[in-house]
């Protein structure tokens, strides 16, 4: 089972098989008790690591033997408290799934419905064709072709107009920016000929007759698939934050009272 908090670690199909919430008789919790004794037990590492392997035990062994005694002193507690919460969840989140389902029209029948089928769907989604997989390569490499294209054009115009900036008859400044214009004439054009390489293999492994004219309706529609991509890359991150967030507020009780609010 994983812990509530690390629910949002996992991806949705993870969630749905393992998150407390969807496991009957476990309710809503976080499954972290396993950590709480490992976080207490932590501090022996530091008073037993020089100790010899007899003490080490002992020390450990004297450690969980008192763990275990001062958790039956308060068990009674725990469980009288843990009780009375539950039982109220149960009775305010009762009334507010009755008033729900009278607005939304649905029965109890309906909830494990909903779930096989986000079910269904995750595991019905495959990834993208190979093809339009290359097609979005296809369009960033185009880009880039363009954008080595454009930057060679700025390295040769510099590069003749470097001499005019130079004065006349200083034959030292003549040379050095005679070098650094062939230095940057020398890498926009490798790197134009990488680019150019590389749109000629996909071009190749796509069978593309014409190449595809920026802005053209190919190109525009495998454009707006990079964009959709980017997009739901940065919202996933968002939401992993998001719910980060909302976690670490809930753990020093402070959500939902707008501390972030000015």
């Amino acid at each position: 089972m994983v812990g509530a908090f690390h629910g949002h670690a996992h991806n949705r199909k993870c969630q749905l098989a393992w998150h407390p919430m969807y496991i009957p008789g476990t309710g809503h919790s976080e499954g972290e008790g396993c950590e709480h004794i490992f976080f207490a037990s932590n501090e022996l590492a530091r008073s037993t690591r020089h100790a010899s392997p007899f003490h080490r035990h002992q020390t450990i062994e004297e450690h969980f033997t008192f763990w275990d005694a001062d958790k039956y002193a308060v068990l009674s507690n725990f469980l009288f408290n843990h009780y009375r919460e539950a039982t109220k969840q149960i009775s305010v989140l009762a009334a507010e799934l009755a008033v729900i389902q009278s607005e939304l029209g649905l029965t109890n029948a309906d909830f494990p419905r909903f779930l096989k089928e986000e079910h269904d769907y995750l595991d019905g989604l495959k990834q993208p064709p190979e093809k339009d997989c290359l097609s979005v390569r296809y369009v960033e490499v185009l880009d880039e072709l363009a954008e080595q294209r454009a930057d060679w054009d700025l390295a040769r115009e510099a590069a003749n107009n470097s001499l005019t900036a130079t004065a006349a008859g200083n034959l030292e400044q003549i040379n050095i920016a005679l070098a650094q214009a062939r230095i940057r004439v020398d890498s926009s054009y490798t790197k134009l000929q990488h680019a150019e390489a590389l749109v000629a293999r996909i071009e190749s492994l796509l069978a593309v007759d014409a190449r595809w004219e920026i802005g053209g309706q190919e190109y525009n529609h495998f454009k707006e698939e990079v964009s959709l991509s980017k997009y739901r890359t940065v919202l996933d991150d968002l939401e992993c934050l998001v719910v980060m967030r909302l976690f670490e507020l809930s753990k020093l009780s402070l959500s939902g009272t707008g501390i972030c609010l000015s």
